[in-house]
C-alpha cells in the first residue's frame, strides 16, 4: 500500500506544502501567500496540496515542518532547520548544485554544498529586511508599482543609478528623494535591484563562490533580481521550475527518510543535518547575520 509524507515550509509571508509518495515521487506542491507569519497560508497550501493529491490528512504517514514558523505547525512530527531543508530540496531539484542562494520574505541565505550535497557552510541575513522580499515590497509601495511589475520594469533601466541604503526604511526615503530629483521609476528600480545583488554578493563572499549556483525563494521569480545577481557573480543561476518549494520539498524528503527508517531495523543514513538546532559540524560564517538597522546618526 502506497504511503505519503508531507513537508510544510511555514515562511514569513508564504506557506508551502509538498506531498511525496513512498517512492519519492512528488504528488502535490502548493504555495499560498496570506501575509506575515500567517497560519492561514499554511492551511490554504496544505488544503490545496491534499485536494491536488486526492488525499485526506489522515492518509499522511509523516510530517516535517520547517521555516520561520515551523514550531507553530502542531501536526508536524518534528521540525528541521531551514538551512537543512532548503539545501536538501535544492540539491534534489538540481543535482550537483554547489551553492544555493535563497531569498525569501524576511531573510536571505547562502548555502555551500559539497560533492555529496551536504551542507558545509552557510551565511544568513535574518536581522534586516535589506535585500529580501520585504525590501522589495516596501519599495514597490514607495514607487507605487505592483510587486510583480518591479522586475520587468527594472530590466529596462539603461543608467547605473546608485541606491546606497539597504535598510528598507532608509532606502524608501532615498528612493523618494531620487524621484523628487527627476529620476524615473525605471532607473530607480534598476538601482534598487543592483543594490540587492551587491548585498547578496557580500553574503556569498563569506562562504565562497562555487559553481553551479542555484537560486530559490520567492525573489527567484523576479527577473531583474536574477539578472543583477548573475551580473555581480559573473555566472549563470540555475532556477528550479518552482523556486519557492525547495524548503517544503526538503522537509518532505526528511519525512520520507523517517518513514523508511520505520520499515527497517537499521536506520538509513541522513543526507544532511537533521534535527532542529542540529547543525553542529556545519560552519555558520561568523557575523553572517546582518546587524539590525541603525539610525544614520549612529
Amino acid at each position: 500500500m502506497t504511503q505519503f509524507v508531507l513537508g510544510i515550509d511555514f515562511g514569513s509571508t508564504t506557506g508551502k506544502a509538498v506531498i511525496l509518495d513512498s517512492n519519492g515521487n512528488m504528488v502535490a506542491a502548493e504555495v499560498s501567500q496570506k501575509g506575515a507569519v500567517s497560519d492561514e497560508s499554511v492551511r490554504v497550501a496544505l488544503g490545496a496540496a491534499l485536494r491536488h493529491a486526492g488525499l485526506q490528512l489522515d492518509q499522511i504517514a509523516r510530517t516535517v515542518s520547517t521555516g520561520y514558523g515551523r514550531r507553530m505547525v502542531e501536526m508536524a512530527d518534528r521540525t528541521v532547520t531551514e538551512i537543512s531543508c532548503h539545501a536538501r530540496g535544492a540539491a534534489h531539484l538540481i543535482p550537483g548544485v554547489k551553492l544555493v542562494i535563497d531569498i525569501g520574505g524576511q531573510d536571505s541565505k547562502v548555502i555551500a554544498l559539497d560533492d555529496d550535497g551536504l551542507v558545509v557552510r552557510f551565511a544568513m541575513n535574518d536581522r534586516c529586511a535589506g535585500g529580501t522580499g520585504k525590501y522589495f515590497e516596501t519599495l514597490a509601495r514607495a514607487l507605487n508599482v505592483g510587486i510583480d511589475e518591479m522586475g520587468p520594469m527594472a530590466l529596462k533601466a539603461t543608467l547605473d543609478m546608485q541606491v546606497t541604503s539597504m535598510c528598507a526604511t532608509f532606502a524608501e526615503t532615498e528612493v523618494i528623494a531620487l524621484l523628487a530629483e527627476g529620476a524615473t521609476k525605471i532607473e530607480v528600480l534598476g538601482g534598487v535591484h543592483a543594490a540587492m545583488a551587491k548585498r547578496t554578493l557580500g553574503l556569498i563572499s563569506r562562504v565562497g563562490k562555487r559553481d553551479p549556483v542555484a537560486m530559490t525563494g520567492g525573489v527567484a521569480r523576479n527577473p531583474a533580481a536574477v539578472h543583477h545577481i548573475e551580473k555581480a557573480l559573473e555566472t549563470r543561476l540555475i532556477l528550479p521550475e518552482q523556486p519557492q518549494i525547495a524548503g517544503a520539498l526538503g522537509a518532505a524528503l526528511f519525512a520520507l527518510d523517517d518513514l523508511r527508517d520505520q520499515a527497517v531495523a537499521t536506520p538509513l543514513p541522513k543526507a544532511i543535518p537533521m534535527d532542529d538546532n542540529d547543525l553542529h559540524g556545519v560552519e555558520e560564517i561568523e557575523g553572517s547575520s546582518a546587524p539590525a538597522c541603525k539610525s544614520k546618526a549612529n
